[in-house]
Parts: C-alpha cells; sequence; structure tokens
C-alpha cells in the first residue's frame, strides 16, 4: 500500500494545483489533460460507500490500475461499474495475488501478476 499510496499522493496533489489552475485558462496543453483527467479517476476510484469497507488488497489493486493508466480511457460514470467487475475478476481468478496483497508483500513481487490480471479484465470489460 505504501509503494502504490506514495504515487497517489503525488498526483492527487498535481491534480489538485492543476485543476485550480485549469479554472483560469482554457487552453491546455495534452500533458496537462491527462493529468487532470487521471486525477479525475483517482478521486472516483477512492470513493467508498458508507459501511462498505474494500480490502486492502482489492485497495491497492484499485489504486495500481489507476496510477498505471488503465482507467484512463473510462469515463467517469463507468469507473464504479469497472471497479466493481474487476474487483470480482481478481477474487475470481486472482485470489493469490490478493492474497499476497493483504499479507504486504511487496508491489514488485506482484506486479507482473497484477498487471496481467487487470489487462484480461480491461479486454473484456465493456
Amino acid at each position: 500500500m505504501k509503494k502504490v499510496a506514495g504515487s497517489l499522493r503525488l498526483e492527487l496533489a498535481q491534480y489538485r494545483e492543476l485543476a485550480a489552475f485549469s479554472q483560469f485558462g482554457s487552453d491546455l496543453d495534452q500533458s496537462t489533460q491527462r493529468t487532470l483527467r487521471r486525477g479525475e479517476r483517482l478521486v472516483e476510484i477512492l470513493k467508498q460507500g458508507q459501511y462498505e469497507p474494500v480490502h486492502v488488497g482489492l485497495q491497492v489493486a484499485s489504486i495500481f490500475a489507476v496510477t498505471k493508466g488503465f482507467a484512463d480511457k473510462k469515463e467517469i460514470s463507468q469507473l464504479g461499474a469497472w471497479e466493481k467487475g474487476l474487483h470480482e475478476h481478481l477474487r475470481a481468478k486472482y485470489g493469490a495475488v490478493l492474497e499476497k496483497l493483504e499479507k504486504r508483500a511487496k508491489l514488485e513481487d506482484v506486479q507482473a501478476d497484477l498487471t496481467k490480471a487487470i489487462e484480461e479484465f480491461d479486454k473484456g470489460f465493456k
């Protein structure tokens, strides 16, 4: 979680700064637009329903997916369904990866499997 959350803090800080700045200008370069879109997705993916806690392994997987750009092409309105589907896919086919994340495995140890799982899910998501 620390490894994933470290980049999360930085990206959210950049997003907030650019969001405030972008209110005053309409012409934004592609890099700025990309940072704003990813920040919107990060904020959306961090939302949890009341009395619906999410397991740490699933949180790490969701944050990892968004920070690595897997959700960049998804609409904000789709993210809830996308995240729910991703969680179901991970539980059904990649329980071992989730278990490693729950036991605080190093990100480097599960990154390849997690990336594979997300890519596999993303191909079938409609």
